[in-house]
């Protein structure tokens, strides 16, 4: 079996994968990226010493680890493990660069506001397109005082100081918005809540327990309400992150379509609030199945296997949207595998990701041969059914976006021709060593 290229610019400008024979093998994908970001930055605000293992070493998370220790936290990786001894923060020296990471920068903003200090965020130019207004709306509404460039984009200054309480309805469940409240929350004086029409990802939630801080969550209607404690102490502690489904989807849902295959992803995140894409992928037909089910820290893990599976087309309504976000461009490429028609509705919130994700999967879909339509915040994938393949050949154009590149080189592997995506190095903001892990299950992937 080749060699994997590394994914850096030097290596060239893309990389293809073309059919592959049957899938097989066990692995263990990257910490989740949602869990690692909270880890560094609760680990900082803590008091003491937090020690961390499986922390996703993407270029995302490198950067909110360098931002918590230019806030003043001491963070070193050594023996396997991140250890993170919090302090009181300060004013950094020069901006903090999130790169292409808005978990990072949103989060950041919320921890920053409640303390007395000011730091200026900028990022890479997709980070810099990206609306910050619904972060920096109910900051706001707390007491904080935020300098925000044109559209309340970035480069963005907050002068952290004394806020007050907030009651917030989080109408577009966003995971992002509802945290930075939370966080910021930890220095407010007053009731501090969330109200969720939707429930959203609720590490912050989970990760806040573990490092001692009271907060209570209640059913409301279809979502729920979210209230920070009388004690909102941070305590360092030990955290175990683990593997990350949304980078899990891409191994499984290549077993799914090309012929033969079997994989398993080992110790994978089993939130419920984050298995949306295992349960649309078992109504579309596919063979599924957990062992092994346990409690890390607070959250479910498991091992997940996927086999080669005859899919089906559903429709999706967007109630599921919340639970699987960053999934759609991988379920795509499944429903574009699939017999019949599959319909992803609520996909509104995919325009404000790293790119306008539902013109990228939609024009990625149509370069590899597969006939798809968008109306609205729907999008309609007609499947070239499980006995066929989508013929590939194209190449798509990622817009700096990692799970564009993996989705569509995950198409390549079950397509009658190569798929090339460009810009492979963003792959490494979220799955480092992609290539070479799809390798060893006997993928191929090639610089083009």
């Amino acid at each position: 079996m080749s060699e994997a290229p590394a994914l850096t610019a030097e290596a060239g400008d893309r990389l293809s994968a073309g059919r592959a024979e049957a899938l097989r093998g066990s692995v263990r994908v990257p910490g989740d990226k949602s869990i690692s970001h909270r880890a560094l930055i609760l680990a900082a605000m803590a008091e003491g010493e937090s020690r961390i293992t499986g922390l996703l070493e993407g270029q995302d998370v490198l950067d909110t680890a360098a931002a918590v220790g230019a806030l003043g936290a001491a963070v070193e990786r050594r023996e396997g493990a991140w250890h993170v001894a919090g302090a009181p923060w300060r004013s950094p020296d020069k901006v903090i660069d999130c790169g292409n990471s808005g978990t990072g920068v949103r989060l950041l903003m919320g921890a920053v506001a409640g303390r007395p200090v000011e730091a200026t965020f900028t990022g890479d130019d997709s980070l810099r397109g990206r609306p910050m207004g619904r972060v920096i709306e109910p900051l706001r509404a707390m007491g904080g005082r935020i300098e925000a460039a044109p559209g309340d984009r970035l480069p963005l200054t907050v002068h952290g100081g004394t806020l007050h309480g907030i009651r917030h309805l989080n109408d577009k469940a966003s995971a992002q918005v509802k945290s930075a409240i939370l966080l910021a929350g930890l220095s407010a004086d007053g009731l501090v809540e969330v109200i969720e029409p939707r429930a959203s990802r609720d590490h912050s939630e989970i990760m806040l327990k573990a490092f001692g801080c009271e907060i209570e969550t209640a059913p409301a209607g279809e979502g729920r309400v979210v209230r920070l404690g009388r004690r909102r102490f941070l305590r360092g502690t030990d955290v175990d992150v683990p593997g990350d489904p949304s980078s899990a989807a891409f191994p499984l849902v290549a077993a799914l379509i090309v012929p033969g295959s079997e994989v398993t992803v080992r110790d994978m995140l089993l939130n419920p609030l984050r298995t949306g894409l295992l349960t649309t992928l078992s109504e579309m037909g596919a063979a599924i199945s957990i062992a092994n089910r346990r409690e890390v820290g607070g959250e479910t893990v498991g091992d997940v296997t996927a086999r080669a599976s005859g899919l089906r087309g559903i429709e999706v309504g967007p109630a599921r949207a919340p639970s699987m976000i960053d999934e759609y461009p991988i379920l795509a490429v499944a429903a574009a595998c699939a017999d019949g028609v599959t319909r992803l509705h609520g996909l509104g919130e995919l325009r404000v990701k790293e790119s306008d994700r539902l013109e990228a999967i939609l024009a990625g879909l149509r370069a590899g041969g597969v006939e798809a339509e968008s109306h609205g915040d729907t999008l309609e994938i007609q499947g070239s059914g499980s006995g066929s393949a989508p013929p590939g050949g194209g190449q798509v154009s990622t817009h700096g976006d990692h799970r564009i590149a993996m989705s569509f080189l995950v198409l390549g592997m079950a397509a009658r021709a190569p798929v090339a995506v460009d810009r492979p190095e963003m792959i490494a903001t979220s799955f480092p060593l992609f290539a070479e892990l799809m390798q060893s299950l006997g993928a191929r992937i090639e610089a083009a």
